[in-house]
């Protein structure tokens, strides 16, 4: 269901009762779309246990030993100079 956002303000126990029986509600500004009220059984389905950018980044393939072997190999200075 759509509200205004003046009548989502004024309803506000309203809309978040509707968002828990009747799923989302979107709130609109000036006829756009604003904002979606969602239940927390509904928000926690969305947002589940997606991994953040440090998970995600550890969890990433394996190294072989001959990849970890070259990387050790490399050189511990900087490939090209500072610049200033």
């Amino acid at each position: 269901m759509d509200w205004h956002l003046q009548d989502a303000k004024n309803q506000f126990s309203k809309v978040v009762q509707k968002a828990r029986t009747e799923g989302p509600q979107t709130v609109t500004l000036r006829g756009t779309r604003a904002a979606v009220i969602l239940s927390a059984e509904d928000y926690d389905a969305l947002a589940g246990n997606r991994p953040n950018i440090v998970e995600d980044l550890l969890a990433g393939p394996a190294w072989d030993d001959a990849f970890a072997d070259t990387v050790d190999r490399r050189e511990k200075r900087p490939s090209r100079e500072p610049v200033l």
